[in-house]
């Protein structure tokens, strides 16, 4: 009696395409806004750590929940290398959609360039991994 190997987890030019699109969708209408700007400048370092937390934590969650259906037993790698994609890519895009507004003092202030793109992030991310999600693992 032969038993069907467990589907090989991927992860491919499609998933990279799908959540850059969500954390686009999600980032652009925050990184227009005036108070995702001031309030990034006047966000103080444990907060922002906060933010990353919740950001990666609902992000998990939700992959666990939708993505993977509750089944990472045989597929941890693929289930964590998602969630870090995820989140790293949308770093990424809203990394530029900043940098595309002139709001990303990279040169002048790297360190609220770094809060301005964690906090847009935060929603950033669930669009992202919800975008995902629409095709399952």
């Amino acid at each position: 009696m032969l038993s069907n190997p467990p589907a090989k987890p991927t992860f491919n030019a499609e998933d990279i395409g799908q959540i850059a699109v969500g954390a686009f969708a999600l980032s652009v209408p925050i990184a227009f806004s005036e108070e995702a700007w001031r309030l990034s400048a006047s966000l103080p370092t444990l907060n922002l750590v906060l933010v990353v937390f919740l950001s990666l934590a609902f992000i998990t969650l939700f992959a666990y929940q939708s993505v993977f259906q509750g089944n990472i037993i045989k597929r941890r790698r693929a289930f964590f290398l998602r969630v870090v994609a995820a989140y790293f890519l949308t770093l990424i895009v809203v990394g530029i959609v900043l940098l595309a507004l002139n709001k990303l003092p990279l040169l002048t202030d790297p360190i609220l360039a770094l809060k301005r793109i964690i906090l847009i992030a935060m929603p950033a991310s669930m669009g992202a991994i919800i975008v995902d999600s629409f095709d399952k693992e």
